[in-house]
């Protein structure tokens, strides 16, 4: 007898839990809200640096407190001066490998290897720099705004620079 008491309890909250989930589904979107699906093809890619591509996945990036995911795709070999960021930021590597380290200037000896899959939170305002090994994708999400203040601007190589000279052999 207790156990059927017990299921028709659990069936009765499962119930509840439905229907409200329903309301609140119903409530979103009367609001104009719903799933989105974004297609990879579809991103619109803008270039930030030398080397380094950023896309707006969902949310607005530059609302103070607003959630955001933003990608950002790098090619072989570049390097990202030291900087930070005036919120958490939060990371993963879904392509390629990604180098990062904390310091005020680069160093290549500090780097830790993350692979496809890994994650990792830098605190706010921690200072800390990175290098790509073959095309890099990282997707980044927080809570906004995501800035990038770098340590030393004059590292950052704009996105429209001249390619180095290759040394003549």
């Amino acid at each position: 007898m207790k156990r059927n008491r017990v299921s028709f309890v659990c069936a009765g909250v499962i119930g509840l839990a439905a229907i409200a989930a329903g309301v609140y589904s119903q409530e979103k979107k009367e609001a104009g809200e719903s799933h989105k699906i974004v297609h990879f093809g579809d991103l619109k890619w803008t270039p930030i640096m030398k080397g380094c591509d950023l896309a707006r996945v969902a949310g607005d990036p530059d609302a103070d407190g607003a959630p955001y995911v933003l990608r950002i795709r790098c090619a072989d070999g570049t390097k990202i001066p030291a900087h930070w960021h005036p919120a958490d930021e939060n990371l993963t590597v879904l392509k390629g490998t990604f180098l990062v380290a904390v310091g005020e200037t680069f160093d290549e000896s500090k780097l830790q290897t993350m692979n496809v899959g890994n994650f990792i939170q830098m605190p706010k305002e921690m200072r800390h720099f990175a290098m790509n090994k073959g095309e890099t994708i990282v997707q980044l999400h927080g809570a906004g705004p995501f800035k990038v203040n770098w340590v030393n601007p004059s590292e950052v190589q704009p996105p429209d620079a001249p390619a180095a000279a290759k040394p003549k052999s």
